[in-house]
């Protein structure tokens, strides 16, 4: 039997208190001899095993889950996370190839289905190894098995084209950054006014609302008008769109709260709410985003926080309109207690207008991130909300990091001004949108459904993954598994089609009919 259903009794797990018997798993996890999906043994099973008091496993494992290296339901078994928030041997590997920030890829095997049996969206061959860590021809968790994707289309990474990034060295050779010390402030008034008048949409929305810029109610006849589209409000800086969804959680939530979140969607906000010690509660999407009555129904389990994408969703695309915006308003409006936050990542690049859902509640916050348009080593991101979150947020900031670099202030500054860059981000918005929308008609010309209604991202549904995968692998391209981005939804792949051209779009979809047709038939047999 290969790692991924190693017989409970071979697991190296040890120690003689909670703390150490955590630390054991830890260290599987961080070898790979605990590798993603394991399970575990019961409580009582592990403390007769070690000879200490069930209490001893239970406060163990309770620890672990609340650092989201474990994972575990009522009257389920306990598993190591799919992907838990410890350094790896298959994370390190991950880190040292192109595609690090959207993590490793799904183990073969491996499911994000939180029950005991094995998902059938996971029955890879044996010899399936598209990511690292994942299972060599022997089925074993070798990570010297890992298959050399070299020379393979990569169309998983998620990154934007670098042909429209800019350069960034040139910018920072003509920059003149003076010295900043301890007890400056830690904005540019400069980045001020252009995170001001960038969240000019935003404030306008919340004035639309019945609120100013700052979310607290207006009072009055007429003071909804009275915060028009010049109306402002509180801001600060952190260190990408992520950053600012943490950083707004650990502000408003406490160890196993539930947070609402988009299933799929984005991996990164699903490792963090697991990694917070917080339970995600999925909400399913469709082109126009989040369900209402799933929102509704998510909305009565008492969450503290919801974290939605109003375009550009990772990884469906999906994109909030108007009308689902104010219908999910109104759900929202019968909880106003609960934190709203709003990861507006692509932000520039979506190809669609913006739709909030959040601005001008009692706790709300938008964060939007240069990272796309400015290149994902610009780690900045703008963080606008109501006057108690931004408050949070930015004196919590203040006690660790401190403050965003001035040297980055200055270099976000010199490219917002340059009318060069001004231009390169409109042609990629275009670019992104055409090659986006050439690719969803090019699949559905061959009777593939598939969703993709704003960003860089292209949602295809699939029976089962892992085949798909493999497949596709042998045909030269390298895709997206579904896994890492679901709780409870169904199996899929991701294109990223943000470098995807005319000819290799056109190629992409031959190939993958060629792939889907027999799966289909299989499926419906």
């Amino acid at each position: 039997m290969g790692r991924a259903r190693r017989m409970n009794a071979d697991l190296p797990i040890s120690g003689r208190t909670s703390r150490e018997i955590a630390e054991s798993i830890e260290t599987g996890v961080e070898t790979g001899d605990l590798p993603p999906r394991q399970a575990l043994p019961s409580v009582r099973g592990l403390a007769t095993r070690l000879g200490v008091s069930p209490t001893t496993v239970a406060t163990a494992y309770r620890d672990l889950r609340m650092r989201g290296v474990v994972t575990s339901e009522a009257g389920r078994v306990t598993r190591i996370g799919t992907r838990p928030p410890v350094s790896t041997a298959a994370a390190q590997a991950a880190r040292s190839g192109p595609s690090w920030y959207e993590g490793p890829r799904p183990p073969a095997g491996s499911t994000a289905s939180q029950t005991d049996e094995a998902s059938p969206n996971s029955t890879a061959p044996a010899q399936y190894d598209g990511s690292s860590g994942a299972r060599g021809a022997d089925g074993q968790g070798q990570l010297s098995g890992r298959r050399d994707l070299s020379g393979l289309r990569d169309v998983s990474d998620g990154n934007p084209d670098p042909a429209f990034l800019p350069d960034v060295q040139a910018v920072l050779r003509r920059l003149r950054v003076p010295r900043y010390l301890y007890g400056e402030p830690t904005i540019l008034p400069e980045l001020m006014e252009i995170m001001q008048a960038e969240f000019a949409d935003v404030y306008a929305q919340a004035a639309g609302q019945g609120y100013g810029g700052n979310g607290e109610a207006g009072r009055g006849e007429g003071s909804a008008n009275e915060a028009g589209a010049g109306e402002t409000g509180d801001v600060c800086l952190v260190g990408s769109a992520l950053d600012g969804v943490e950083r707004v959680l650990a502000a408003w939530t406490r160890l196993g709260d539930r947070v609402v979140i988009e299933d799929p969607g984005h991996a990164g906000v699903l490792d963090l709410v697991h990694a917070m010690g917080l339970e995600p509660i999925g909400v399913r999407v469709d082109d126009a985003g989040p369900l209402p009555d799933d929102l509704d129904r998510a909305m009565q389990l008492g969450p503290a926080a919801v974290v939605v994408t109003p375009r550009a969703q990772n990884p469906t695309g999906a994109a909030i309109d108007d009308e689902r915006a104010a219908r999910l308003r109104t759900v929202l409006d019968e909880y106003p207690e609960v934190a709203v936050v709003e990861d507006d990542h692509a932000w520039l690049l979506a190809g669609v207008q913006y739709a909030s859902l959040s601005a001008g509640r009692r706790t709300w916050a938008v964060v939007r991130s240069v990272s796309k348009h400015l290149g994902p080593d610009m780690r900045l991101g703008f963080l606008t909300g109501d006057r108690r979150t931004v408050s949070r947020v930015a004196g919590r900031q203040m006690l660790g990091a401190g403050w965003v670099s001035h040297i980055l202030q200055h270099a976000a500054v010199e490219l917002w001004r340059d009318d060069g860059v001004k231009a390169d981000v409109q042609r990629a918005a275009s670019a992104y949108r055409l090659r986006r929308e050439q690719f969803v008609e090019r699949l559905a010309e061959r009777g593939i459904p598939a969703h993709g209604r704003s960003g860089f991202n292209v949602h295809i549904p699939v029976p089962q993954e892992a085949p798909v995968i493999q497949e596709m692998q042998a045909r030269g391209w390298t895709l997206r598994a579904g896994e890492l981005h679901r709780i409870r939804s169904e199996s899929f792949v991701r294109v990223t089609t943000a470098t995807l051209e005319t000819d290799a779009g056109r190629q992409l979809a031959a190939d993958l009919a060629a792939v889907l047709e027999p799966q289909r038939i299989s499926h419906l047999a």
